[in-house]
């Protein structure tokens, strides 16, 4: 199983970014994905979670009405577009593949991607 992250950078405040996470070596429509982001010095934090079909998601209250998580299943491809940047997004940003039902905690996912650095300005 694989999960690449990337589309990380560095931008400035108020500004967007489109993250992006392509799997492999799973049955990708089968699992809920996740985006977690960890910042120096902090633990690693739930972010925003998509349901199998994508019919539903789920945000942490930091991100709501600023990030969109979103799915492709043709392309095994989940995505977090990120608007309204603000110097605290700064972190490394993981896509997660969760069995089952969407999970918003660490434990509750199977397979973790190597993660891509978001840095953002002031």
């Amino acid at each position: 199983v694989q999960l690449q992250a990337f589309g990380g950078g560095l931008v400035q405040a108020g500004g967007s970014l489109r993250l992006s996470c392509a799997a492999s070596g799973l049955p990708f429509s089968n699992y809920c994905m996740g985006w977690f982001r960890q910042a120096p010095g902090r633990e690693r934090e739930f972010v925003a979670a998509i349901t199998r079909s994508g019919g539903s998601t789920y945000y942490a209250d930091f991100v709501k009405g600023r990030f969109t998580v979103s799915r492709d299943n043709a392309k095994r491809t989940v995505y977090l577009q990120m608007n309204s940047l603000k110097p605290e997004d700064t972190a490394v940003y993981y896509c997660a593949a969760a069995a089952g039902l969407l999970q918003t905690t660490l434990r509750g996912y199977d397979y973790w991607g190597q993660g891509t650095l978001v840095t953002v300005s002031s």
